[in-house]
């Protein structure tokens, strides 16, 4: 290869790179000036949040049933972080076609900011300005693309003419070399870029955590009432962690943005099949007398021996005397909640108003909800699963039937009564521990809630199953602590675990994912003994 024909061809390479430079930057600033004017407005709308909402709505429930098993909490910003980068490579392939086409730039923008609008709009509490962030950062990053693809434009000289090659060559006309553009011009434009993609950036977390602050502010300020009804005292002989602290309980929701709500604003509205359709603030739940109960939490999508489940002990509204009051028609057999951000949790309501302690839960463990709990008002059923009875961040009850509306998770395919099912964990020793021989104890917890636990069981390699010691609960909607004394021989171990609810129902052995209505099987570790 010629020496002209290889910097023709580095010259090239240059172009292309500065191209794929050229729509990464430009993407980064459209979308940092979008999150600003979201996070100013409505967080949900930001063009990052409403495309991962609309994934996962979109996603199958066997890949999100993955998501959530192999990544746990970093679920979400594994989401996010997946779009950023085939939001980059999207942009990346527009800015080097834009080289030499600058309609593919138009395309590209528009197609960025249809997909933002549109995903914004698929939420279910959308509304059209929701539109506007992504419209106003494709229109940015169109406009910086164009901008910076002119930058890396050669712009032609006399040196770039046509050449006579010798008389050698028969008078042949050779091409020129494909001229090269001002790099240093180029380099200081993308600079521009990248720091008033990092302004902007900095600012859109800036008034996020300014929102986020003065939430935290107001929740710190609240002062909750007494309950009317306090909790029993934890029994003598409860073991310790039987209560779950806030910063440990588990969080699994599809918010990708924690909602702000504003107390003095919010209300909960309550219609449908009702006579009496209801509208209250906080501080008319408050006015009511509350009650405080201990109640173990758990997810559907638990697995068997899983993180997701909590005890905690929940002040708030009892529900039963609301929809009594609301006025229940003949017919009506579904409550609906609906969350902030849009979420749609279908309760039966026979279960509402069985006795059992479901409320409207304003407190948690002697303060105020946590943010990220569902404050101001989240709602909470025992015995069934958070899908079918837990809705966070509460602004919507409605009555209605199962005949005529699916909540959210059942459009999906779980069950539509998520009846919490009898199981057991070990939580100590924890799997493959290496122990030493002689007296150890096995211990963990069992849950059925609502019908309490019974007994608990440990079976050694198979063996025959032995009963283990139960601690002492303050009610049957709390998991139960369990321990067993183990004389551990040298070698390998397998511990299993089961146990029985009050009912004398005896926790399934037969192993079943989570999907649709709750995971089955007994709990097995390993462990070796030295």
């Amino acid at each position: 290869m010629t020496e002209p024909a290889r910097n023709s061809r580095r010259s090239s390479m240059r172009r292309i790179m500065a191209g794929a430079a050229s729509g990464i930057l430009a993407a980064g600033f459209g979308v940092a000036a979008a999150e600003i004017l979201a996070a100013a407005t409505r967080p949900q709308a930001g063009p990052l949040v409403a495309v991962g909402g609309a994934v996962i709505d979109a996603t199958p429930t066997a890949v999100k049933e993955v998501a959530v098993r192999e990544l746990g909490t970093y679920d979400k910003p594994a989401l996010l972080g997946g779009i950023v980068v085939v939001l980059l490579l999207f942009t990346a392939l527009t800015g080097i076609l834009g080289l030499r086409r600058r309609i593919v730039v138009v395309a590209g923008a528009t197609l960025f900011g249809a997909a933002g609008a549109a995903a914004a709009l698929s939420r279910p509490d959308a509304d059209v300005v929701d539109t506007v962030p992504s419209l106003f950062g494709a229109a940015i990053t169109g406009a910086i693309l164009w901008w910076l693809l002119h930058r890396c434009t050669p712009k032609p000289t006399q040196n770039n003419a046509p050449t006579r090659k010798s008389s050698a060559d028969s008078g042949a006309v050779a091409e020129a070399p494909e001229p090269d553009f001002n790099r240093r011009s180029f380099l200081r434009s993308a600079a521009l870029v990248a720091g008033g993609t990092a302004t902007a950036g900095a600012s859109a977390q800036w008034v996020k955590r300014a929102r986020a602050g003065a939430a935290a502010r107001t929740r710190e300020a609240l002062l909750l009432p007494a309950a009317a009804s306090p909790a029993v005292p934890l029994p003598a002989g409860t073991g310790p962690g039987f209560v779950t602290a806030d910063k440990d309980f588990y969080r699994v929701d599809t918010a990708l943005a924690i909602p702000r709500i504003n107390l003095e604003t919010w209300r909960l509205r309550i219609h449908g099949m009702v006579d009496n359709e209801l509208e209250l603030s906080f501080d008319d739940l408050l006015d009511r007398p509350l009650i405080e109960r201990d109640i173990t939490l758990n997810c559907v999508s638990n697995e068997v021996g899983g993180p997701y489940i909590g005890t905690a002990r929940w002040l708030g509204v009892p529900l039963a005397p609301l929809l009594r009051q609301a006025g229940l028609r003949a017919g009506a057999d579904q409550l609906i909640a609906r969350s902030a951000e849009g979420m749609t949790i279908g309760t039966p309501i026979d279960v509402l108003l069985d006795g059992r302690d479901a409320m409207l839960v304003v407190g948690m463990n002697g303060e105020p909800l946590p943010l990220v709990n569902g404050f101001p008002v989240r709602m909470l059923t025992p015995g069934l699963y958070g899908y079918a009875g837990a809705c966070k961040w509460l602004t919507e009850l409605r009555v209605t039937t199962f005949a005529d509306v699916d909540a959210y998770w059942v459009e999906r395919g779980w069950a539509t009564h998520g009846t919490v099912k009898t199981a057991s964990r070990i939580d100590r020793p924890k799997p493959f521990a290496r122990l030493t021989a002689g007296t150890q104890t096995i211990a963990g917890v069992a849950w059925a809630q609502g019908r309490g636990i019974a007994g608990v069981e440990i079976s050694i390699d198979g063996g025959d199953w032995n009963a283990a010691e139960l601690l002492p609960v303050p009610s049957l909607d709390t998991w139960a602590q369990w321990r067993y004394t183990w004389n551990a021989q040298p070698g390998p171990h397998s511990i299993a675990v089961r146990a029985a609810d009050r009912t004398g129902a005896v926790q399934a052995g037969e192993r079943a994912t989570p999907f649709p209505d709750g995971a089955t099987g007994w709990h097995t570790i390993t462990v070796t003994i030295a």
